[in-house]
């Protein structure tokens, strides 16, 4: 019937309208707002809390950027070790055939230590031979990634072994993962087989995607940069919203288990009862908490290969544990209940899926009050700039002063592919 057409289709358009950060930013700032006026079931929110928040994250950032000259938060950070960048100076070096080779390949590590980032869990570490040291969380993951990555451990092009082909993800297992991350029963990983067949899923992605993947290359995730710059504008100009855009089509179908709308990957996005709308959206939230960490870290070899990013603020804060973490051990949010606090929750819980919609939101109320702080303007100091020298370290540290380990909050059943 053509009405059940018309309908289907304009359901396939309110899905496809969550998949961009103003969405992300829109609902989140509405969880915020009925948390405020107490109609969350499970949090209590203190906005005047905000300005200790704020200053916390102020002291950080002076005493780890005295020049307040804050990187922006992307994967990029986490190949430093002892403030040595493992990745930069072998990359200048290295004979590329233009600034897009470059880019293709470095669009191919971000991506798929992007996918790998999600948290390892408290009883997991990565012994990096080169450098000596025994890497934990993140920084572990990241250095474990780029080991692998430039061992060629994702490439079947035996004369570029940095590269990541579509072929050889689709046949990664979790034993390859384990060899590479140093997995053993003594030393486990949380979510090892879902991360692999994430990068699994992505391998299969970019075969059936040639018009993202394959533009000027074999299949391969970097391929996802040709697609970026044909959205660039004739000054080579590309709004860093458009980046994520281009991550939520390429790289829906690579999420397991998760929402669909008329046939729509909804990725990172979940059921709230308190978002109320008249259409087929209603209850949903969306947050692409990988998908915007990941836009972020594709801005930096964008640049070197010449875009301009612009509207960088048009992305939203990560709704992750540090963050989240951070506004909960300084008070902004409190659950009703303390007894939940000892509770395991998975992802699409609603008291884990409002606490990461009004981390978001959190994050745009406390970015300037950190700047006031600081005497820096937006321009200055953007919300990524904020998010890493920031929140995110102000998180970490917090959290470590109040638990044994430096875990969240709260306990969340991950399959290695939110948090």
């Amino acid at each position: 019937m053509w009405w059940a057409a018309t309908l289907s289709s304009s359901e396939a358009a309110q899905a496809r309208g969550l998949l961009n950060a103003a969405a992300v930013r829109e609902r989140a700032h509405e969880i915020l707002a009925i948390g405020v006026a107490g109609g969350l079931e499970h949090w209590c929110v203190d906005l005047d809390r905000l300005p200790a928040v704020a200053t916390a994250v102020a002291a950080v950032i002076r005493d780890q950027y005295p020049g307040l000259k804050v990187p922006f938060h992307a994967r990029w950070r986490h190949f430093s070790v002892d403030g040595i960048d493992l990745w930069g100076p072998v990359a200048e070096a290295r004979d590329w055939l233009d600034p897009a080779s470059r880019a293709r390949t470095e669009f191919d590590l971000a991506i798929v230590s992007v996918l790998l980032d999600a948290g390892s869990g408290p009883g997991w570490a990565y012994t990096d031979k080169r450098t000596g040291r025994t890497l934990t969380r993140s920084e572990g993951l990241a250095i474990a990634s780029l080991r692998m990555f430039e061992a060629g451990a994702f490439s079947i092009t035996e004369d570029d072994p940095w590269r990541v082909d579509a072929v050889a993800l689709t046949m990664l297992t979790a034993d390859d993962l384990a060899r590479g991350f140093q997995v053993t029963a003594k030393n486990p990983l949380v979510g090892l087989e879902g991360r692999a067949a994430l990068l699994r899923r992505l391998g299969q992605a970019c075969l059936a995607e040639p018009d993202l993947f394959a533009l000027e290359d074999e299949p391969r995730p970097g391929g996802l940069f040709d697609a970026m710059v044909d959205r660039a504008d004739d000054a080579d100009r590309l709004p860093a919203p458009v980046i994520l855009e281009v991550l939520l089509q390429a790289l829906g179908s690579v999420w397991r288990d998760r929402l669909t709308l008329d046939g729509v990957d909804l990725g990172d996005c979940w059921r709230h009862p308190a978002m109320q709308r008249d259409d087929a959206t209603n209850g949903l939230v969306p947050i692409h908490k990988l998908s915007q960490w990941l836009s972020y870290s594709l801005v930096e070899p964008l640049q070197t290969a010449g875009v301009e990013v612009t509207d960088l603020d048009g992305l939203t804060g990560l709704a992750e544990y540090r963050n989240g973490g951070l506004f909960m051990d300084l008070g902004v949010l409190t659950l009703k209940d303390p007894a939940d606090a000892d509770k395991s929750w998975p992802v699409s819980d609603p008291l884990v899926v409002g606490w990461r919609a009004m981390t978001v939101a959190l994050l745009d109320r406390v970015a300037p009050l950190v700047r006031a702080e600081l005497g820096v303007t937006a321009a200055q100091m953007p919300l990524a700039s904020v998010l890493e020298g920031g929140t995110w370290a102000t998180g970490r540290r917090v959290a470590a002063e109040r638990r044994e380990g430096g875990g969240p909050p709260l306990i969340i059943l991950s399959d290695g592919t939110v948090f």
